[in-house]
């Protein structure tokens, strides 16, 4: 497949889009949080493996190389909104995501829709308080199951900070989780 994307094959092109659109799209979604700026993220990555394809060296696997260049645009797009807005804005929050109707099987009660949704409301504001670096090689190891190799590589950190972040974000999450519970029952009272 390399060998005919290099060659400028219109139809491995396509085979290339369709196997990893969503892959993408769930990373770029993961760190920028926004519906429509990951979906133009990852027509910008598209594009420049489209660009750039001649230049892989295929020293890693394409989808090594494919993760490192999604990543790399939506650290592009959060430096853009620095740029524009300065440090302390804050990057678009609407969660997309929260206005899908939620699929459930036949036997999931409407309470159990309701719950599932609003947890999924928790996750995502949850995730959006890491910070960035937590936050991606998170969604790299538990949205998309890389290793931790492969992680290290993408990120070019080491495997021992792959491991330090994903803890970190994992207990981060844990404990912000906890709080909006917390604060939930509260409410309830």
């Amino acid at each position: 497949m390399i060998s005919l994307l290099k060659q400028g094959d219109e139809e491995a092109f396509r085979v290339l889009i369709r196997r990893y659109q969503s892959k993408l799209f769930s990373v770029a979604y993961g760190i920028v949080l926004n519906k429509e700026e990951s979906l133009e993220i990852v027509q910008e990555v598209f594009l420049k493996i489209f660009q750039k394809i001649s230049t892989f060296r295929e020293e890693a696997r394409l989808s090594t190389w494919l993760y490192c260049i999604t990543i790399n645009q939506c650290l592009n797009w959060r430096k853009k909104w620095r740029r524009k807005f300065g440090l302390h804005h804050h990057f678009p929050a609407r969660d997309d995501a929260a206005d899908k109707p939620e699929m459930g099987s036949d036997e999931d009660s409407p309470e159990t829709l309701y719950e599932k949704k609003e947890l999924g409301k928790i996750f995502r504001k949850c995730l959006r308080e890491l910070p960035e670096k937590a936050r991606t090689v998170f969604v790299l190891k538990e949205v998309e199951g890389l290793s931790y190799e492969e992680i290290a590589r993408i990120l070019k950190i080491k495997q021992g900070t792959v491991s330090s972040r994903l803890f970190y974000a994992r207990k981060r999450l844990k404990g912000l989780i906890q709080k909006y519970e917390n604060e939930k029952g509260r409410h309830n009272v």
